[in-house]
């Protein structure tokens, strides 16, 4: 499976990005599909999900902030980020899971700057 990434970049605070990731290679039913982040010194922490059914998790810190946008026909997750916050600041993964195994595209940095 192949994720690819696109969207980074950077921002001043309280302004918007879009980030996008397209999953292919895959087979079987991609269950779950969205991001998590990294920001240095930090775990890698979930910032938003969607399974295949529609069911969203959200970080409490980006609720109400960020939206995850999935099509499923076209295996493709974008989150849209919006009051950008410089806490936001971190290296982006997409993520996907299909059946029991996780895969990880490569990152793509978000700088908020203040």
């Amino acid at each position: 499976v192949q994720l690819q990434a696109s969207g980074g970049g950077l921002v001043q605070a309280g302004g918007s990005l879009t980030l996008s990731c397209a999953a292919s290679g895959g087979r079987g039913k991609l269950n779950s599909m969205g991001w998590y982040r990294q920001a240095p010194g930090k775990q890698r922490e979930l910032v938003a999900t969607m399974t295949s059914d529609g069911t969203t998790r959200y970080d409490d810190s980006v609720k109400g902030r960020f939206t995850i946008v999935r099509d499923n026909a076209k295996n493709t997750a974008d989150l849209q980020m919006n009051s950008l916050k410089p806490e936001d600041t971190a290296v982006y993964y997409c993520y996907c899971r299909i059946i029991f195994t996780d895969y990880w595209g490569k990152g793509t940095q978000v700088t908020v700057s203040s």
